[in-house]
């Protein structure tokens, strides 16, 4: 993936630069029903990654994540209309701590609209060998006031921005 961080002009982040991110998602059973003692699964690996993987690998792998306030998407907007589908929009600049917190909802939404008796107990992205964030906590609670109201981080679809809804 690709990102600036527009707000902070005085960092190395500025520029627009890649990372191989790794991300991580730990789930955890939502009944505590015994095993069956013949498939002894809570649900299917393919089930609950299904949407996950999809999304991940088709819609996330070289996005360009920018913030919702970064001049390049009037740029894009106006000289290349096709990249904006590319681009995952996040509320400020996209850190790997609000990554994690849009991680955490989308994947949540993707479960719940499965009805798999699983939840998202938390996200792991490792953007470098030294810059890694979990987050295991509701993201209501740690998304800014204005990012509260339905936005592609908690629809169950494939979108990363509001430009292709």
């Amino acid at each position: 993936m690709a990102h600036r961080l527009y707000n902070s002009p005085d960092t190395k982040c500025f520029v627009p630069h890649g990372h191989n991110e790794v991300v991580t998602v730990t789930l955890l059973a939502t009944n505590n029903k015994r095993l069956d003692g013949k498939e002894n699964i809570v649900e299917r690996f393919s089930k609950a990654k299904k949407l996950w993987h999809e999304w991940i690998d088709n819609y996330v792998d070289h996005a360009f994540q920018v913030a919702e306030s970064d001049p390049l998407i009037s740029f894009f907007s106006a000289n290349e209309k096709s990249t904006l589908t590319r681009l995952m929009v996040m509320p400020g600049d996209p850190t790997t701590e609000i990554l994690a917190v849009c991680f955490m909802a989308k994947i949540s939404a993707f479960l719940k609209i499965q009805n798999l008796n699983l939840k998202c107990k938390d996200v792991m992205i490792e953007e470098t060998t030294t810059n890694c964030v979990k987050f295991d906590g509701n993201p209501a609670d740690f998304f800014p006031v204005n990012c509260l109201k339905e936005r592609w981080w908690f629809r169950s679809d494939m979108s990363i921005n509001e430009f292709s809804v």
